[in-house]
């Protein structure tokens, strides 16, 4: 994630703020109040969000075969500017291999 802090994005490891067992619902807490978005590989956290019905914060939910950081990276630095108005208004955004879905916040 060095590339992404080079560019100037304000990216933290969760075990920089966090216990590294920290429950997810308290990671997402944490991100809610402190305006972040969690970008994550774990798909607990879309339904963790329905549940609460908040609108904050945002997750991107990472679901590709290669996950080797330089390649995210990579992908993030690309899509970020493209969904930066989702994740400033609440969304779920999903980046797979082929395309990129977004759901707004709320979930149903």
């Amino acid at each position: 994630m060095a590339l992404l802090k080079a560019n100037g994005c304000d990216i933290l490891r969760v075990s920089d703020v966090l216990p590294q067992d920290a429950p997810d619902s308290i990671i997402l807490e944490h991100a809610r109040l402190g305006s972040q978005t969690v970008i994550t590989q774990d798909l607990d956290y879309s339904a963790l969000l329905a549940s609460t019905h908040y609108t904050r914060p945002s997750v991107i939910s990472l679901r590709l075969q290669n996950n080797r950081p330089e390649r995210l990276a990579t992908i993030l630095e690309k899509i970020l500017p493209t969904i930066e108005d989702d994740l400033q208004t609440g969304s779920i955004v999903v980046v797979e291999e082929n395309r990129i879905r977004v759901r707004a916040l709320p979930l149903p």
